[in-house]
């Protein structure tokens, strides 16, 4: 057998702590939760690498936060696998969230947009009967919009209106849709969170941030205990520093040079590295899986 790589070989197997650059510019002045073209540094979603295989065919997604980062490489790999996929964001990220509704319609899928604040009971509930409506059915819910917002001095410079910012855009906003998308999701649906390193290891400079995403993955457990009768799978991803919008628009500088350099292999990830991970939890690859999480964190534990 010959030791010598073929040219596919070289394009495919990369050195992970070098496959992709970590931030090297400063914080860029953006306002949270951050347009992806204000950055100096766009994030990879998986536009140019991201090939699909036909695992999602004719399945219906709801993807909140699908605008940008890790939302946009979702949308962009489910359409990809051949679903089609309603996209939540804000009114403000517009131009993000149509971008990533261009992706979904080259791939030769259905985009539906659906602007709106998630913070608000009625909106999230009218939300997934708009997507409903526009996909004719729901197969797959992605709970992945958040908010965070870093504070150096902890717990003391934590308002009560980021607080209350973060509880309702993390959690209120995931049993609202949830709640809603119960009423649709049938045998064979997958729920999929967003979860976090920080559930596990939680960083002082984002205590309420980081409370909202263990109550996640405790919402995932139970969860999924509660369906598994009804053949609806609950799963969650939890990320580690991965390098989007929300990075610069919410933390001071040094912290975004720095960002993802303590993890092992010393960089910070992309949004296209996620995007597999939830692929297979929409997939029947995962058929025999709920209740649990993938960590993606470039080798942090959890």
């Amino acid at each position: 057998m010959s030791d010598q790589t073929t040219p596919q070989d070289q394009t495919t197997q990369q050195d992970p702590t070098t496959q992709h650059p970590g931030p090297e510019q400063p914080a860029d002045d953006l306002q949270p939760p951050g347009r992806t073209g204000e950055m100096s540094q766009e994030p990879d979603h998986g536009e140019e690498t991201y090939e699909g295989s036909g695992r999602l065919a004719g399945k219906r997604a709801l993807v909140t936060g699908g605008d940008s980062g890790i939302g946009r490489a979702v949308a962009i790999a489910f359409a990809r696998e051949g679903a089609d996929v309603a996209i939540s964001y804000l009114p403000e990220e517009e131009p993000d969230a149509r971008t990533t509704a261009d992706w979904v319609e080259k791939a030769g899928r259905k985009a539906v947009l659906l602007p709106g604040d998630i913070r608000d009971e009625e909106f999230c509930r009218r939300l997934v009967a708009d997507a409903v409506a526009g996909l004719g059915g729901l197969d797959v819910l992605v709970n992945n919009a958040a908010y965070q917002m870093s504070q150096d001095d902890g717990l003391r410079g934590i308002t009560t209106e980021q607080l209350d910012r973060v509880l309702k855009t993390n959690l209120y906003a995931l049993f609202w849709i949830t709640q809603a998308a119960l009423e649709h999701l049938r045998e064979g649906g997958s729920i999929i969170n967003t979860t976090s390193v920080q559930a596990f290891e939680p960083s002082p400079q984002l205590l309420d941030y980081a409370t909202t995403k263990a109550a996640i993955l405790n919402f995932t457990k139970g969860l999924a205990q509660q369906l598994a009768p009804e053949g609806i799978r609950v799963n969650a991803v939890a990320p580690g520093p991965i390098w989007t919008p929300l990075i610069p628009s919410t933390m001071p500088d040094e912290k975004v040079e720095q960002f993802g350099g303590d993890t092992p292999l010393g960089r910070a990830g992309q949004p296209a590295e996620l995007a597999p991970a939830y692929v297979f939890f929409a997939s029947q690859e995962s058929s025999y899986i709920t209740g649990d999480r993938i960590g993606v964190t470039g080798g942090r534990p959890l």
